[in-house]
């Protein structure tokens, strides 16, 4: 890791995924799963979970998002897209809130953390299309 993708991660207050990103932390997770079939195991598991709180589900735009509050209060939204018949991308975007403009990769490190949470309930590919 570059000095610059370290400061980055630290003194941010935002982090998200992407397809090609420098942490492979942080790459576009695939899943073979249709995006209906992905929503129905999705939105029950982050409902259940204490340490959320859902704002808002649009099946239509792909977006699941809400309050993630262990610890520090983080925004998250997920973005599912079905590229092809039962492969399933899904792209996490977190931002922390908090009274100074960085977290110390605090929305970085949380991510993963959602991603392990994710392959429990569905098939994971990988992170390349």
């Amino acid at each position: 890791m570059s000095f610059r993708n370290t400061m980055n991660k630290l003194f941010n207050n935002h982090s998200e995924t992407r397809d090609k990103h420098w942490d492979a932390a942080l790459q576009t997770h695939y899943f073979k799963t249709t995006k209906d079939k992905a929503f129905d195991k999705l939105e029950p598991l982050f409902k259940n979970m204490k340490e959320c709180e859902i704002v808002g589900i649009s099946k239509d735009h792909g977006e699941i998002s809400f309050n993630y509050k262990a610890g520090r209060k983080v925004f998250v939204i997920m973005t599912v897209i079905m590229v092809r018949p039962y492969r399933t991308a899904i792209d996490i975007s977190a931002t922390t809130e908090s009274a100074i403009p960085f977290d110390l990769g605090y929305s970085h490190k949380l991510i993963p953390k959602i991603y392990d949470k994710i392959k429990k309930e569905l098939d994971y590919i990988g992170t390349t299309e």
